[in-house]
């Protein structure tokens, strides 16, 4: 019997079992709409992947065009990142470790010419949303404006000429420490634009996050950035027409 193979991907598992190129140009379709166009990655950012222990995937969508409108090309990376460090490593270690790895992540988008960049949700740790707000998990709640990851990717998105959308866990420190699921929106001149938090807390049994975080009080923000206009969904968001108007 043949050894099973690692599951990597849905696109990865198509690829090798639906031998038919027409069977797969429609699973694709039915799947995505239609398939998609793959980008040439170029081959230094293909090293640092490879050197890193990360993938790199590219896609064109495209879109009408429009009569009395130029047509503009915009490049957009989403990061789906993983913890480096065991969970009982010291929390600013954790953190740390992750800053490294996504510093090499946005390098190889760089080279793809990226214009902009966003991470997964509270990027910057483990998953700990559950049912209980507790140590260590919310010391790695930091200022939205002045905190380690802003300030480390402040940088990064000068020296790239780079919009960054960066989810992190906040701490309000003018207003009591509160905690928020937050998502910090840095240009690419590296000012901190603003911010958008979660909308939608989901409450379903046990299983609630407002033991850690509350709705945002920021209504729906939208962010004129030199790419274009930028409006965030965070994770239950999605399932609200609000959001998306």
């Amino acid at each position: 019997m043949a050894e099973k193979s690692e599951f990597v991907s849905l696109e990865d598992s198509l690829q090798r079992n639906v031998s038919s190129r027409e069977e797969l140009k429609e699973v694709k379709r039915l799947l995505y709409g239609k398939e998609l166009t793959e980008l040439k990655i170029p081959s230094e950012a293909l090293e640092i992947s490879k050197k890193k222990s990360f993938e790199i995937k590219g896609y064109v969508f495209s879109a009408q065009s429009e009569q009395t409108r130029k047509r503009r090309v915009v490049r957009i990376g989403v990061i789906q990142n993983k913890i480096v460090l065991p969970t009982t490593a010291p929390v600013v270690e954790q953190r740390d470790a992750i800053h490294k790895r996504v510093a090499d992540m946005i390098s190889a988008a760089a080279l793809c010419g990226v214009n902009i960049i966003c991470f997964q949700e509270a990027f910057t740790m483990p998953f700990a949303f559950c049912t209980r707000e507790r140590l260590p998990w919310i010391e790695l709640a930091e200022s939205a404006e002045t905190g380690p990851t802003t300030t480390f990717l402040q940088e990064i998105a000068r020296m790239n000429d780079m919009v960054i959308v960066s989810p992190i866990l906040e701490r309000d420190e003018t207003h009591g420490d509160i905690l928020w699921n937050t998502a910090v929106v840095i240009s690419n001149s590296g000012q901190v634009l603003g911010k958008s938090r979660k909308n939608h807390i989901p409450r379903v049994g046990d299983f609630n996050e407002s033991t850690y975080y509350m709705e945002s009080n920021l209504g729906h923000p939208v962010f004129e950035t030199k790419f274009g206009k930028i409006g965030i969904n965070i994770c239950y968001g999605r399932h609200h027409p609000q959001n998306w108007m």
